[in-house]
């Protein structure tokens, strides 16, 4: 028993340093969600008869300033998203999202909504790791993302080792596109098709580690990516690669803070956004103890 946990530590220890390795020295080795629910997901779910509320508030400083592809401009845009997940079972949650978007000049405006029910491998299984699956399902408006109806399934990995957390998000996404211009020339239409809106499945990974030296607060990095189709991936400057240094705070286990700056590291990213994000559960059967998860990442 000693031997198999003693390898299970040695594993665990393994996946650890190569996670900060590809997230601090090789960041083209490993898309935030279009800027409306920056977060990487643990594999733990929320406990049953528990309600999540969460606020998503993020303001894009250094962005896009035109138009792109009927897309509005991202400078100085506001994003307030309100995200309710609420637990099912002991290895389930159904998760709901508001999309809005505000800018000088348009004003506050609806964005979209998504669905996501995500299940979990049960703890009494007793891995090594933690794995869950997402599926996120919904609609955006054309102004604001491209495309506009989506599928995303992300498979979630992750693990604590003493003062240590590490996840990795896996998502892939599919979408229906919104048409490129009719004036569009057959080359046009390529560029278009493979590097601003793919009919494929889509590669969007994103991870975490951050390290807690106590218990009112943690540290790290978040990444987020965006490669393209499978198999047709993008040139790197039509990649987005994004960096986020976070704080979690934990100020009671009814509440979650999290708040994090981000940097774009190519030209197709958003250059600087700075994040937040703003939870509080509540729950509707017995008073229970609310599982305190080490870092706040969802």
């Amino acid at each position: 028993m000693h031997k198999r946990v003693t390898a299970l530590r040695w594993i665990g220890s393994i996946g650890l340093v190569a996670l900060g390795l590809a997230l601090l020295c090789f960041p083209t080795l490993l898309h935030a969600q279009n800027g409306y629910e920056i977060q990487v997901y643990p594999s733990e779910t929320i406990a049953p008869k528990t309600l999540l509320t969460e606020l998503h508030s993020n303001f894009t400083v250094e962005g896009s300033t035109a138009t792109q592809y009927g897309m509005l401009p991202t400078q100085h845009q506001e994003h307030e998203t309100i995200e309710l997940t609420q637990g099912l079972t002991n290895w389930s949650e159904l998760g709901f999202y508001i999309f809005t978007a505000e800018r000088n000049g348009n004003g506050v405006q609806w964005v979209g909504d998504h669905i996501r029910p995500r299940v979990r491998v049960p703890a009494s299984w007793h891995w090594p790791v933690g794995v869950s699956l997402s599926n996120e399902i919904g609609y955006a408006r054309p102004e604001f993302a491209n495309p506009t109806w989506s599928w995303q399934i992300n498979p979630i990995f992750d693990q604590t080792l003493g003062r240590w957390y590490w996840s990795v998000n896996t998502t892939m996404n599919w979408g229906h596109p919104v048409p490129p211009p009719r004036s569009y020339t057959p080359a046009q239409r390529t560029v278009y098709y493979r590097d601003v809106s793919p009919g494929g499945l889509t590669f969007n990974p994103a991870a975490t580690l951050t390290y807690q030296p106590s218990k009112y607060y943690n540290f790290g990095i978040e990444y987020y990516g965006y490669y393209g189709e499978f198999g047709n991936f993008v040139s790197l400057r039509n990649q987005q690669q994004q960096f986020f240094p976070v704080v979690n705070l934990f100020v009671s286990k009814k509440w979650e803070i999290n708040i994090g700056a981000g940097w774009g590291a190519t030209a197709s990213t958003d250059h600087l956004i700075v994040k937040g994000i703003l939870g509080h559960y509540f729950n509707w059967g017995n008073p229970r103890k609310h599982p305190q998860k080490a870092p706040f990442v969802r």
